[in-house]
């Protein structure tokens, strides 16, 4: 009966935080959603930092990065499959929700040191997982070898939540499919351009200088 009332509270703050913000969410919501009485809430927690701390763990875990690791799929297919999932998450949850890391990440200030580590370590995890399917296209030629694995893993993920905050506005996915449109193509080289072909970490630093100037005289997208 006990663990069944903790599951109630958190399940109820992942509902309200994602609605309602981690600021603008208090007990009383959150129990109210519930359904228990507040005394409960600090049965299990000391502080709704804690609870968000916990709600940033499974919300994380419930996102699937496990597909990036999938060595059976080809990495480009990988991280495609990675944010279609999230896109088809952001629909189910309505399009107006977002983010739940996204959401307290744009909130979280000093006063709760302990969310923003968790929202740190959760970005990191994210990032490693990212640039690890990137170097993994890297390496069969799939995605282009003088590329930065981990800054491009970065500038995903922003362009990601950026992309998930102008959906919450638009209440549409077209800035979800912009993303794809525009951020995918990056990864394999300007049009026009010959499969990218694995070299080495020298090669490909002495040669990215050219290859960006001739993308900016072609008007191509940087990558």
């Amino acid at each position: 009966m006990a663990s069944r009332v903790r599951e109630k509270i958190v399940n109820a703050a992942m509902d309200r935080f994602h609605a309602l913000g981690f600021s603008a969410c208090g007990v009383q919501e959150i129990v109210d959603k519930a359904g228990v009485p507040k005394g409960s809430f600090y049965n299990y927690f000391k502080a709704k930092e804690l609870l968000a701390m916990e709600v940033l763990e499974i919300y994380s875990k419930s996102s699937r990065r496990e597909i990036l690791a999938d060595r059976t799929v080809p990495p480009l297919q990988r991280l495609r499959d990675h944010f279609e999932f999230m896109a088809a998450r952001y629909k189910e949850f309505g399009y107006s929700k977002g983010c739940l890391i996204g959401n307290i990440a744009a909130e979280a200030s000093d006063n709760v040191p302990l969310v923003r580590q968790a929202l740190a370590q959760s970005l990191a995890a994210w990032t490693a997982v990212v640039a690890a399917a990137i170097r993994d296209g890297q390496s069969d030629g799939s995605i282009a070898a003088d590329l930065d694995a981990e800054g491009v893993a970065r500038f995903m993920i922003n362009s990601w939540e950026g992309a998930v905050v102008r959906m919450k506005i638009a209440n549409s996915r077209q800035p979800l499919d912009d993303f794809f449109s525009f951020v995918f193509p990056l990864l394999v080289g300007a049009p026009g351009e010959p499969p990218p072909r694995k070299v080495s970490s020298k090669q490909a630093s002495s040669s990215a200088r050219p290859r960006l100037a001739k993308r900016k005289a072609s008007g191509a997208p940087r990558g």
